[in-house]
């Protein structure tokens, strides 16, 4: 991805299309699951919150119905959700893996030794959009402060990373 200049986008900017639009980016399996929120959505849920919302003005007088009211905040949600996936899946940019590339791209499986902690066993990161990031599975966003540091860097290189907890200082040991 890269800005009209040619230059690499990373840090703070934002990456848009040719129409200006905010892109997102996701890879295959991300943007499936995407759709597929998008999908219950509006064919599961929206059909749900109704029949909540048909339920609740059956018990009368809506000033005083706090079914009502619940059903209604729900759907305002479910909708704003809706609107929020639907601009996702329409600009969205899937992240290519990266074929025998010597640095850190999206896509880029990366081991890390953590030189602070002097820890043996390898830390293993996928760098993905802001979408789809889940540290708890190792997906972490080319956004998030060890993503953006490993953005262009080789096998062998030392980053120092500043992150809530404190610096910390990894070596990539190996990039898939």
């Amino acid at each position: 991805m890269t800005k009209k200049d040619d230059q690499p986008i990373f840090d703070d900017q934002v990456v848009t299309d040719e129409d200006g639009q905010k892109v997102t980016l996701v890879t295959k399996e991300g943007l499936d699951k995407l759709k597929e929120e998008l999908d219950q959505l509006r064919d599961v849920r929206r059909r749900e919150v109704a029949e909540r919302i048909k339920e609740a003005i059956s018990y009368g007088d809506l000033s005083e119905n706090s079914e009502y009211e619940e059903a209604k905040n729900e759907q305002a949600f479910v909708e704003g959700r809706i609107l929020e996936l639907e601009e996702k899946v329409k600009h969205a940019k899937i992240i290519t893996e990266q074929h025998k590339t010597k640095s850190v791209q999206l896509g880029s499986t990366v081991h890390l030794v953590n030189l602070t902690k002097k820890k043996d066993d390898p830390e293993v990161y996928t760098i993905v959009g802001s979408t789809e990031a889940d540290p708890f599975t190792g997906k972490i966003s080319n956004e998030s402060p060890v993503g953006n540091a490993l953005l262009d860097k080789q096998k062998g290189e030392i980053i120092k990373v500043s992150v809530p907890a404190g610096a910390i200082e990894y070596q990539i040991v190996k990039i898939d």
